[in-house]
């Protein structure tokens, strides 16, 4: 594996894929540009643009880094994909066609189950939620193990995909898709962000891969600093509680901001009428959980192996961003010399823990 922080000669090359094997089987050499966008929040979890001198029918196209460094040779993927329909431009001389293209994940959107589909109560998650993936896609799928089951039958709707349907079913047992380098289907098993080991160290010392820029984004909009929490049910007697941030040194509290911003629960979550303890309890950790702030930090750094969704460490001291644990929910990688990587992260910080 090259030295991602030390100095190498970068191209790039892109190959056919065999659908049915999952194996390369030609390479494409009028392929003149590309780039690769990777987001946590789009369905398909990866797209890329492709530009080429020839008009291709709909395929599967992998993308490689090819490096060299201190005499090595190596190949990195950056993911396969199926191209879809071009536009295409002639400049008097040259026709260039340019491609969107997909994830493999991208075959589960395309079609739904069956009418009426369900999956009857009883059945582990992950087994079928495994079968049904290869059942309806070429890509090679990953198989998780967990032993939760269905406590009830699971239906499809009739607006859903299979790609919707089964995001839904392993959310069940803590479980949501990723793609693996080769563009194979992965089950990632859901981890809060604080948990998440770093695969990646981002400082700016004399080996780092860190671009100068980086953008740090926050928003207190909405944030409460009191809440109210009002039980009422016409068999017993109604409750009140108020609850108020009056912390000096939280940035959202009555004092900080100068005035109330209230936040009001008329319907909470107790098991019959709750005692006075119950009641303030309840309101405090709902005004903890509502003084959690996401802040959204974008970067720009040389190419490694980071991958979407997983955990980065940044140190970046001149940008006065410390100790930031972070989780990264897009990437956007650009195949030309360098080969930089635009990517935003982001991490909680509660402002109020009562």
């Amino acid at each position: 594996m090259p030295d991602w922080t030390a100095g190498m000669q970068q191209t790039f090359e892109y190959y056919e894929v065999d659908p049915t094997s999952w194996k390369d089987m030609r390479r494409l050499t009028t392929i003149t540009n590309s780039s690769i966008n990777r987001d946590a929040e789009a369905e398909t979890l990866a797209t890329a643009s492709i530009d080429a001198t020839e008009e291709f029918g709909e395929m599967y196209i992998r993308i490689y880094l090819k490096t060299i460094q201190n005499g090595i040779k190596e190949s990195t993927s950056l993911g396969t994909f199926l191209i879809q329909t071009p536009n295409d431009k002639f400049d008097g001389a040259v026709h260039t066609f340019s491609y969107d293209a997909y994830s493999p994940l991208l075959e589960l959107k395309d079609n739904p189950p069956p009418l009426g589909y369900f999956i009857p109560k009883g059945t582990n998650v992950m087994e079928i939620a495994s079968t049904l993936c290869e059942e309806n896609c070429r890509a090679p799928v990953t198989k998780a193990d967990s032993a939760v089951t269905l406590v009830e039958d699971f239906v499809a709707e009739e607006s859903e995909t299979w790609l919707s349907f089964l995001s839904d079913l392993i959310a069940l047992a803590d479980y949501e898709f990723a793609l693996g380098d080769y563009g194979e289907i992965l089950f990632m098993p859901m981890v809060e962000s604080r948990s998440l080991q770093p695969r990646a160290i981002y400082n700016d010392d004399n080996s780092s891969i860190l671009y100068p820029d980086a953008e740090m984004k926050r928003d207190l909009y909405g944030i409460p600093n009191a809440v109210e929490v009002v039980y009422t049910n016409s068999y017993d007697t109604p409750a009140y509680i108020k609850v108020v941030n009056d912390d000096p040194n939280s940035p959202t509290s009555t004092v900080s901001r100068g005035r109330e911003i209230i936040h009001r629960d008329t319907s909470p979550s107790t098991n019959g009428k709750p005692t006075d303890a119950e009641m303030e309890e309840y309101a405090n950790n709902l005004l903890s959980e509502l003084s959690t702030l996401e802040y959204t930090i974008t970067y720009r750094h040389g190419f490694n192996l980071s991958r979407l969704k997983e955990g980065v460490l940044l140190n970046y001291e001149r940008a006065g961003y410390n100790n930031i644990k972070a989780r990264i929910i897009s990437q956007s990688i650009s195949c030309e010399p360098g080969c930089p990587v635009d990517e935003t992260a982001v991490y909680t910080i509660n402002l109020w823990k009562g």
